[in-house]
């Protein structure tokens, strides 16, 4: 359910758990700060938020720059 304190550092390359809550405020990861101090992390909200879904081969139009344009006259 919760991100383990490994997961945490990992995610936020911060050791220390302050410096780790302004991480993950800093990447719209919502936590809470429990009473010891410790960071917790819904292991879901991470997932829904970085997860993301795979875009399909194809699906994205290559684009290239019209370097025609930049030897036009007005």
């Amino acid at each position: 359910m919760f991100l383990t304190p490994e997961e945490i550092v990992a995610l936020t390359r911060r050791k220390r758990r302050p410096a780790q809550g302004i991480a993950l405020r800093c990447l719209g990861i919502e936590h809470r700060v429990r009473p010891d101090g410790s960071v917790a992390v819904l292991r879901a909200h991470v997932e829904r938020l970085l997860g993301g879904k795979a875009i399909p081969d194809g699906t994205l139009r290559k684009t290239e720059p019209d370097f025609n344009a930049l030897t036009r006259s007005p």
